[in-house]
């Protein structure tokens, strides 16, 4: 059997659960005996996001996986790109990081920012070549498949209660 506790998010009395409920111990009588022991909750992860085809293939779960995956300056890019509805001009999307207090990112720098996006779509996204992120060259926009903006939105609120499972530096050569 193996046991994860996150000790950033999980309380004490949390922990104490778990591993009582994984020994076999009755989490009512502890509970009982002990007034402020929360209710044991269960903890949304990836699993609990749709399998269904949202558009072209892809599914809330490949959403998710993507953001997982991507650095962190290209999943704040996203971000950004779904709080405006999925459309925003390069100028607009330099202008917000240039001086971001969490992700600031030079603007000559976003596009290189965005390439994980490509290499992290051929890994998790699916078989068909649609990609997540369009580039409009002559328009000068970003934009995201409308169809794709709900899923979107489920994967990041996932992201923000789970934030260990994103992938928070640049992998090491």
């Amino acid at each position: 059997m193996r046991l994860t506790i996150d000790t950033q998010t999980d309380s004490y009395e949390q922990a104490i659960a778990a591993v009582q409920a994984a020994y076999g111990l009755n989490p009512a009588a502890v509970a009982s005996g002990w007034p402020d022991a929360p209710v044991p909750t269960v903890r949304p992860g990836p699993e609990t996001l749709g399998s269904e085809d949202i558009w072209q293939g892809w599914t809330e779960r490949m959403l998710f996986d993507t953001l997982a995956s991507v650095l962190p300056g290209a999943r704040a890019v996203l971000r950004r790109l779904v709080e405006l509805g999925g459309t925003a001009t390069f100028d607009s999307v330099q202008e917000h990081f240039a001086d971001h207090p969490q992700t600031p990112i030079p603007p000559k720098k976003i596009g290189g920012t965005l390439t994980s996006l490509r290499a992290v779509r051929r890994r998790v996204g699916p078989d068909n070549r649609t990609n997540l992120l369009q580039r409009d060259e002559a328009r000068r926009i970003y934009q995201i498949e409308p169809a794709l903006l709900e899923g979107l939105k489920r994967a990041f609120a996932l992201a923000d209660v789970r934030p260990g499972l994103l992938r928070q530096e640049p992998a090491t050569p």
